[in-house]
């Protein structure tokens, strides 16, 4: 747990998430606007995730919709030129996510610096960007070779849009995971980006795995970030922040600004 408090400088830190615009070779791309519009985007709102006071920021392609789950080169490249132009502006702990590509994100997070990096790392899923079958030795162990300094890993175990295959409990998941694995964390999430994390599965997973830090990965908001926090040892917000709490919109300040009351009380026991 020592990692969350000695990376974040809190408890029960609170992660915004930074959703880049379509990249080159992604389908909603604009080619006109081109990389210079997606930084542009990029960098208004980073200032509004900062301004309104997270404890970190994790920067992930999300709008490369459909995602690939073994990425295109340009994808991670286009990224990295991204992160480049915005490492002046970044003051706190950042991290990165390649959808759904765990090696293409260890990639990036060790060219970028990244303290942390979350993916899907473990399992194998129906899903619908097709049959999703990772391979955590591969990826550790070239992890291992390009990064030295440890960027910490985040193992989604519930991802959205995707099923299990197989019948296996998520306590059960969490605990061989960790043993398997040896994450630095793991996140739960709901059914897609912004749809609530099953209050159940969080504390069923926070009971499987005492030892290793469990952040929830969606849904967080307003009216349930007390009972979420009070399972789980920090939380990955998007939806929430964005202007009228929709997906696809830019970050909104004051919604930041708004949440993060809310959890400076709670770490202050009001």
């Amino acid at each position: 747990m020592e990692w969350i408090e000695a990376t974040f400088g809190v408890r029960r830190p609170v992660i915004g998430m930074l959703h880049l615009k379509a990249l080159p070779g992604d389908p909603g791309h604009d080619p006109e606007g081109g990389i210079a519009a997606v930084v542009a985007a990029a960098r208004r709102d980073l200032a509004a995730l900062a301004g309104g006071g997270v404890d970190g920021i994790l920067i992930s392609n999300e709008f490369s919709l459909p995602y690939l789950t073994e990425t295109e080169p340009i994808t991670a490249i286009a990224m990295a030129r991204v992160i480049g132009e915005l490492l002046d502006a970044i003051d706190r702990p950042f991290g990165v996510n390649v959808l759904w590509d765990g090696r293409a994100t260890v990639d990036l997070a060790a060219a970028t610096g990244a303290a942390f990096a979350r993916e899907i790392f473990t399992g194998v899923y129906a899903s619908d960007f097709g049959l999703w079958n990772p391979s955590v030795g591969a990826v550790a162990r070239h992890h291992a070779r390009i990064d030295r300094r440890r960027t910490r890993l985040l193992f989604n175990i519930v991802p959205e849009a995707a099923a299990y295959l197989g019948s296996r409990r998520i306590a059960d998941i969490a605990r061989t995971t960790v043993f398997n694995a040896r994450p630095d964390g793991l996140c739960v999430s709901g059914l897609t980006a912004g749809a609530p994390t099953d209050s159940s599965i969080l504390a069923a997973v926070r009971e499987a795995v005492p030892g290793t830090p469990v952040l929830v990965n969606t849904g967080v908001r307003d009216t349930n970030v007390r009972e979420q926090l009070a399972v789980a040892d920090g939380a990955i917000v998007g939806t929430f922040f964005k202007e009228g709490g929709v997906f696809e919109n830019p970050v909104d300040e004051a919604r930041v600004r708004h949440l993060m009351g809310i959890v400076r009380d709670l770490r202050a026991g009001r």
